[in-house]
């Protein structure tokens, strides 16, 4: 009888348990129109677009009876997720029907690493670091060396950067030879060892420019620092292991007559090169003019190439750090694409070659940007090979894959 009790109780716990487990099932396709196979294709579904009608905690996707890696994400930091992501090779003219289904128990399921993102205080007198998910200063506090690699440093398999925790907000590349993670060991700064067992490292000075695609402020005649602010933030809202995403803010932008409050969110996916650049205010812009690019690598003698229509690229050799003996000139090439109908007008500085960016009436704007080095064994080697790729990527990014909920 004792026995009978105690079975009874313990299938009245697994029912309850089984009851309290919420789950929702939904039919997707996912969609590639273009000529040209995608590999590595982002997919991001926003959970409102699901109506799960609980918490999210848990996620799998299938593609028949392959399970695709996927993550949740939060992007408010309430701690619940708000978009579902993932990658996925699709053929040409090809439509794939995947089933999704969430859930509200957690899983401690893990999928392959590939990317990785870390942001380190430094204690320089101790020579430690300290890992922080987020930073925010005043304005006027120079925080720039108080972080290990001057900001969040971010990586998929092919490239890895960094942004700057200063005015700058610049974007610097981290060039590979062989495809890889490597800032978890490395935090950018690779020591002899590494160097020789083949790591790769910063492969471009960026000094005054917009370095990779960076957003800047534009006076008319040049592109400007974002400053003064009231408090300038980063953040890691992402961690893969599909996707990285880190966000740059900076509130109380004093720029042409206004006080802006403006966030960067970049994104970088498994598999790719190119960075997703999304700008947020928080209120419609009105006539604000910002302009972003490419850098001009080495002034008169880096060579460029623009369609005039919002793509713009550059190629150029040079040394990447002040240290001219212990490194060597590094070549890259860099490409930044706005979409059209942001696009003012096609200009550019002594630094940078660039296009004013506008939205009036709107409070965010997108564009993408990504670059390439000479080291790398996987790469464009040549100014040829890395212009027609860049025009190749933009008539990809211009064909995104179609997303639909069947059911």
């Amino acid at each position: 009888m004792k026995t009978t009790f105690l079975t009874t109780g313990l299938l009245l716990c697994v029912y309850i348990l089984a009851v309290q487990t919420q789950t929702l099932v939904k039919t997707i396709s996912v969609e590639n129109s273009w000529t040209k196979a995608k590999t590595d294709a982002p997919v991001v579904l926003r959970l409102k677009d699901l109506q799960p009608g609980f918490r999210v905690r848990s996620a799998v996707v299938m593609n028949g009876n392959e399970e695709i890696p996927s993550q949740l994400d939060d992007l408010n930091g309430d701690l619940k997720a708000d978009e579902l992501a993932f990658v996925i090779d699709l053929p040409a003219k090809n439509k794939k029907t995947l089933t999704v289904t969430l859930s509200d128990a957690r899983t401690d399921k893990t999928y392959p690493t590939r990317v990785f993102t870390e942001m380190l205080i430094r204690d320089a007198k101790k020579q430690k670091h300290a890992p922080t998910q987020s930073v925010t200063v005043p304005g006027t506090t120079d925080f720039y060396n108080m972080l290990h690699g001057h900001g969040p440093m971010f990586e998929s398999e092919l490239v890895a950067y960094r942004v700057y925790f200063n005015q700058k907000q610049t974007l610097d590349p981290y060039g590979k030879f062989t495809k890889g993670l490597e800032i978890k060991e490395s935090s950018f700064y690779p020591n002899d060892e590494q160097l020789a067992r083949g790591f790769g490292d910063d492969v471009l000075m960026v000094g005054n420019s917009c370095g990779i695609g960076a957003l800047k402020g534009w006076n008319g005649t040049k592109a400007t620092h974002i400053e003064p602010v009231a408090f300038r933030t980063e953040r890691i809202l992402a961690y893969g292991p599909i996707c990285t995403i880190v966000e740059v803010e900076a509130k109380g932008w004093e720029y042409q007559g206004k006080e802006l409050n403006m966030t960067h969110r970049y994104i970088l996916y498994a598999g790719h090169r190119d960075l997703l650049i999304e700008t947020f205010f928080d209120e419609p812009l009105k006539n604000e003019v910002f302009c972003t690019g490419v850098q001009n690598i080495m002034g008169n003698e880096t060579l460029s190439d623009s369609d005039h229509k919002g793509l713009v690229g550059s190629w150029g050799r040079h040394w990447p750090v002040n240290d001219t003996v212990k490194y060597a000139k590094e070549t890259v090439g860099i490409a930044t694409y706005i979409p059209q109908k942001y696009v003012g007008k096609e200009v550019k500085d002594k630094d940078n070659f660039l296009y004013t960016v506008t939205a009036p009436g709107s409070d965010r704007f997108h564009h993408y940007t990504m670059f390439t080095s000479c080291k790398e064994t996987f790469g464009y080697p040549t100014p040829e090979a890395w212009f027609a790729y860049m025009r190749e990527w933009k008539e990809g990014l211009e064909q995104p894959v179609k997303l639909k909920i069947i059911n």
